[in-house]
């Protein structure tokens, strides 16, 4: 399971607390593809799945589909982007809906714009 993470799987990874000694576990998107990254050094990049709607970042995205996604409760994609080596994901609960793909996809374009439009 875990060397076949694909782009935009909804996983389930250990994060750890703000002292490193203990970790919850929580949703992730994967962001990085299979073929050209994930599969070859067995690690995935990843973006934070939150219901935190309260403390608002940029480019967050909203998961509409989320039975798709498997997840259970209203939820947001956070640009808190990291790593993590494949043994450390615990499952995978979805897959984001092509729309809900499409607007991260965005999201992540603006991240990377170096002249954003005004």
């Amino acid at each position: 399971m875990k060397s076949s993470l694909r782009a935009f799987s909804v996983v389930t990874v250990p994060f750890p607390f703000t002292d490193c000694v203990k970790a919850k576990h929580r949703p992730a998107l994967v962001l990085s593809s299979g073929a050209t990254f994930n599969n070859v050094i067995g690690h995935g990049v990843m973006a934070m799945i939150t219901s935190a709607k309260n403390s608002a970042w940029p480019l967050d995205v909203e998961i509409k589909d989320l039975k798709q996604a498997g997840l259970p409760s209203s939820s947001i994609v956070r640009m808190k982007l990291f790593t993590i080596d494949h043994r450390l994901v615990l499952s995978t609960l979805g897959h984001l809906s092509d729309s809900d793909s499409a607007r991260v996809r965005a999201s992540i374009q603006k991240l990377l714009d170096e002249h954003p439009e005004k």
